[in-house]
């Protein structure tokens, strides 16, 4: 395993990253109108070799593996290796052989030269160190003409999913140190502009940015989306950085609870507005 993005690696590693095994399933559900749009804007085709970048436990993967067919092939990487076992049993409960999982760095992965047609990620190219050398090493793994596509997170006033519970969290705990803009994140890639240079400075051309609107739908309803939140995402950073207590857990859990009941829909579940951005671009000839 390369070191170059050694702080993610041990954070998707860790305990606490634990629970995106055990939240997986609801997970998929809540980020099934994101692998739609991206499965849309990436086309796969029946035969192609596809790589899925930052796999995670599969909620990409799968249905990559159903779009190609099993004429194709899909290679799932991703440095966190709990939730790389979790896409394996699902792989293996499935029976599907035209999927394979690597526990590795995009950044600096050795790929086969010219061995995949796409490269798709849903959320996972926002954490390298170097992004310029990650996408030309990806731009590497690519034919000529080969398509990268992904999806990352506009900014975080499109997307109240992590402006409430930070924000609430903040009002109960306090201020946190703030992150640089650019640093490997979820938020890394909101600026478009800055993002299609790097595609440029990879080497990688006909680069597009197209923000999309849609939903993260929790048929869970209101009390599996506050489970959630209280374990995956801003919420615990903040409260193991401040040393929060239970009591401040619950507290902050019901204002987050109130922000977000009126994104109940009528069939008992939950749907929160959510801005994300298609990246697209193509390897050079």
């Amino acid at each position: 395993m390369s070191e170059a993005n050694a702080d993610q690696s041990a954070f998707w590693n860790a305990q606490p990253e634990q629970n995106w095994v055990s939240f997986q399933a609801t997970l998929d559900a809540q980020m099934s109108e994101v692998t739609e749009a991206l499965l849309a804007a990436a086309a796969p085709r029946p035969g192609e070799r596809v790589l899925d970048i930052g796999c995670g436990a599969g909620g990409s993967t799968f249905p990559l593996a159903a779009a190609v067919g099993p004429s194709g092939r899909v290679t799932g990487l991703d440095v966190s290796a709990p939730l790389l076992a979790r896409a394996e049993e699902r792989r293996r409960e499935l029976g599907l052989d035209n999927i394979r999982f690597v526990e590795a760095d995009a950044q600096d992965h050795p790929f086969d030269p010219a061995g995949c047609d796409l490269a798709v990620s849903r959320f996972g190219v926002m954490f390298f160190a170097d992004p310029v050398a990650a996408f030309a090493n990806i731009a590497r793994a690519l034919r000529p003409g080969g398509r990268l596509v992904f999806a990352a997170w506009a900014g975080p006033e499109h997307n109240p999913w992590f402006a409430i519970p930070l924000q609430a969290a903040i009002a109960r705990l306090g201020p946190i140190a703030p992150a640089p803009p650019e640093a490997p994140g979820p938020m890394a890639f909101r600026d478009a502009a800055r993002v299609t240079g790097l595609f440029a400075a990879a080497g990688l051309r006909e680069a597009r940015a197209e923000p999309i609107d849609l939903g993260l739908p929790n048929p869970g309803g209101l009390d599996a989306l506050v489970d959630l939140i209280g374990n995956i995402g801003a919420l615990p950073r903040v409260l193991r950085e401040k040393a929060g207590t239970p009591e401040d857990r619950a507290a902050i859990l019901a204002v987050v609870r109130d922000a977000f009941a009126p994104y109940a829909t009528p069939d008992g579940g939950i749907r929160l507005p959510a801005r994300i951005i298609l990246f697209s671009a193509r390897a050079g000839d």
